[in-house]
């Protein structure tokens, strides 16, 4: 009984190292249920952590972000910021199982950004694992005449690596309107990185995806034409081997962006 009590606790230690290491490895997205709503709306978001020992090709899940070591809110229009911890409800029925789900009702027109950070050392590894997600939905004081024109979705945050839109991810937006970003790191721009433009239901293949995948210029850019509507999951990597420190000999960092497209431009006459 005695040794299988050891063997039981050894287990679970593993499972926990394992989980651990896991967790940092992935990339983490949200998205929202909509990015297009009436003023008074409600949004429903999810947080998620994704499938990346192969590097974040799809959408499958692996995982369940630690919210220990997170951050989540809301930016609004006017750049007020919300905390959106509190609203988010565990829908997985084991710890790295689901995804986390929260709402917010909307009280202000114009462009909404969510963003989700974290920052964990894995000291067993060793490695650091930093990581940024955004996303945009737009509320609007009627959905019969939807703003052309709202600013605010190329805002800098700072982040160790991050995607910033240079083309507004809500309006207009649709099959054929080119999505571009722009790559910083410490907020400069990185040129000749990888940038993922993945559709829900799609698994990018292994090596350079030439169809999904693109590489920044000199000015850190990329831009990727969507020919379908769908959900699409926009991710970049970066690791710096001279970023060391207690416990890490290496600093891993992830960027996310995730954008709607719509079958039917929301702002554009029919």
């Amino acid at each position: 009984m005695r040794i299988t009590r050891i063997n039981i606790a050894l287990g679970v230690v593993t499972t926990l190292l394992v989980g651990a290491a896991w967790v940092a490895a992935h990339d983490s997205w949200v998205q929202t249920n909509t990015n297009l709503v009436r003023v008074g709306d409600v949004v429903f978001l999810d947080l998620m952590l994704g499938n990346h020992g192969n590097e974040h090709r799809d959408f499958k899940l692996a995982g369940k972000v630690d919210l220990a070591s997170s951050r989540i809110e809301l930016i609004e229009p006017d750049g007020s910021r919300h905390d959106l911890e509190p609203s988010l409800v565990d829908q997985g029925m084991a710890p790295r199982e689901g995804y986390w789900a929260g709402k917010f009702r909307t009280s202000k027109p114009g462009l909404h950004m969510i963003v989700q950070t974290s920052e964990q050392v894995v000291s067993y590894a060793p490695k650091r694992s930093i990581k940024s997600a955004k996303t945009f939905f737009l509320a609007s004081r009627s959905l019969d005449q939807v703003p052309h024109d709202t600013g605010g979705y190329d805002r800098v945050l700072g982040h160790g690596l991050e995607l910033v839109p240079l083309t507004n991810p809500v309006t207009p937006m649709g099959p054929g309107t080119a999505i571009r970003v722009q790559l910083l790191r410490n907020g400069r721009p990185l040129p000749d990185a990888t940038v993922s433009f993945i559709p829900r239901g799609q698994t990018l293949k292994e090596g350079f995806d030439e169809k999904y995948q693109r590489k920044t210029d000199t000015d850190g850019i990329a831009s990727f034409e969507p020919d379908d509507a769908n959900y699409f999951l926009i991710v970049a990597h970066h690791e710096d081997d001279t970023e060391k420190g207690a416990g890490y000999d290496s600093t891993k960092y992830s960027a996310t962006l995730t954008v709607y497209v719509p079958a039917v431009c929301p702002c554009c006459p029919e």
